[in-house]
């Protein structure tokens, strides 16, 4: 993807039409015009499949996967033995283009620093898109995104799986319900054993040689060149700045989404944090993710909403035990929030205390409930209503805002968010941070 390639609509309106025109029955006989009919089967694509992309593509097994594209040749083998009649590819961009009027929709599990640059290259096309979590690497490539996938006019989906959950749904309705009264505080954290990613550490210095399965230059895509090392993949990027977005960034789109569709949350107005990172050198708070941080976003009062203060705890840090909560029991293993009202408190989707819980019991049900996290993807892709974390509506802005705590990590200031200009205020660190430029030949 060249930088100066953008989303064009008489390329994008071309090639839907070169889709619909591949298609056994024509689309408009059976669907909406450029939509797969609900008895067509989808032809997918799956883009980065040595972690979650090789069991996302096992999720949808309803539909066709025509094409398996890694850029670790040991990993595409393995993904596509389930699929025989894939094609395989190690470059998204060959594959969209050779195969475009073969391939309806694609599945992303890259890291996170290729997100953006590969699902705006298939909204582009017009395919519809499930990219997993966080939506992007930046704020910026959040927010284009989102655009990008409302201008298409496409299905998508972020991978937060736990969205589609009816534990979910009930955090919503607890919520909705008045239950814990108005939300003043949102507490979530995560304190996974062992750690996702090696972070506050320095660059390596030695320069093995890559493996030849590999190709390198590609997983490095829009990042800056650096000379590869086992030490950033497989799976071990997420705590490098470069290709990650720490843990916050991985886990965070999962823990507060309840809240924020419940809450209808928009920008924050402050974001600060803490961290280990507070006096470290440059070659380590620049280069990884820190040991441990608190993040705190304040959301101004809206309508009857009050202000809310959501803070984020990784690395064994955690909020104070709540009075509520039994002696002897640990409320804040592995990952989970804490939503506080001025009536009472929500675990999850249980009341605290256990004796609050029993009386109240479930909360009036007034969502609907999910046939599943793929399959409203792919209800969608066939003219259905849109999946719950599509980009537009709830991924995109969702992890925008998740994304601002790195930021304010990376600076070690508390940050004013101007959301008319859509940058801080008081620091143009931060505002360089927003949008991180790509390498030369790369961009949206």
């Amino acid at each position: 993807m060249n930088s100066k390639q953008g989303v064009s609509r008489r390329r994008f309106l071309a090639r839907s039409a070169a889709v619909g025109a591949a298609t056994i029955v024509p689309r408009h006989v059976l669907g909406a015009p450029g939509e797969p009919a609900a008895n067509e089967k989808l032809n997918i694509a799956g883009i980065g499949t040595g972690g979650m992309g090789s069991r996302d593509v096992t999720r949808v097994p309803t539909e066709n996967i025509v094409a398996i594209c890694d850029i670790d040749a040991n990993h595409a083998a393995g993904a596509a033995k389930p699929f025989p009649q894939a094609k395989i590819y190690s470059d998204f961009r060959k594959m969209l283009d050779e195969m475009d009027g073969q391939i309806d929709a694609v599945m992303i599990a890259t890291p996170d620093h290729n997100h953006a640059v590969v699902t705006m290259a298939a909204l582009e096309r017009g395919k519809h898109v499930f990219c997993q979590k966080p939506l992007t690497h930046s704020v910026h490539e959040a927010l284009e995104v989102a655009k990008a996938a409302k201008e298409a006019g496409v299905a998508t989906q972020m991978g937060n799986q736990g969205q589609a959950s009816e534990e979910a749904r009930l955090t919503c309705e607890y919520i909705l319900a008045g239950a814990i009264g108005q939300v003043r505080e949102i507490h979530s954290w995560s304190n996974r054993q062992p750690d996702i990613s090696p972070r506050g550490i320095p660059r390596p210095k030695e320069t093995p040689p890559c493996p030849e399965n590999l190709n390198w230059d590609l997983w490095l895509g829009p990042a800056p060149v650096r000379p590869y090392h086992p030490c950033y993949l497989p799976f071990r990027w997420r705590g490098w700045w470069d290709f990650g977005t720490g843990v916050l960034g991985d886990i965070g789109c999962h823990n507060l989404s309840a809240a924020f569709k419940a809450l209808k949350l928009g920008w924050p107005t402050t974001v600060e944090a803490c961290s280990t990172h507070w006096n470290a050198p440059p070659e380590i708070k620049n280069e990884t993710a820190p040991l441990a941080s608190i993040i705190t976003f304040r959301f101004a009062a809206e309508g009857d909403r009050p202000e809310i203060t959501i803070r984020w705890y990784d690395g064994g840090m955690m909020p104070p035990q709540p009075d509520e909560v039994a002696p002897g029991r640990n409320l804040f293993k592995g990952d989970g929030t804490l939503i506080v009202g001025d009536k009472g408190l929500l675990h999850g989707h249980r009341l605290l205390p256990d004796s609050k819980m029993q009386e109240y019991g479930k909360p009036p049900q007034v969502l609907a409930r999910s046939p599943g996290h793929y399959q409203e993807w792919v209800d969608a892709c066939k003219g259905g209503p849109p999946a719950g974390s599509n980009f537009v509506d709830h991924a995109g802005p969702l992890a925008a805002v998740v994304l601002m705590g790195n930021i304010a990590i990376r600076t070690q200031e508390k940050l004013y968010w101007d959301a008319e200009k859509l940058q801080f205020s008081n620091s143009e660190a931060a505002n360089a941070l927003l949008n991180p430029p790509y390498r030369e030949g790369w961009g949206l």
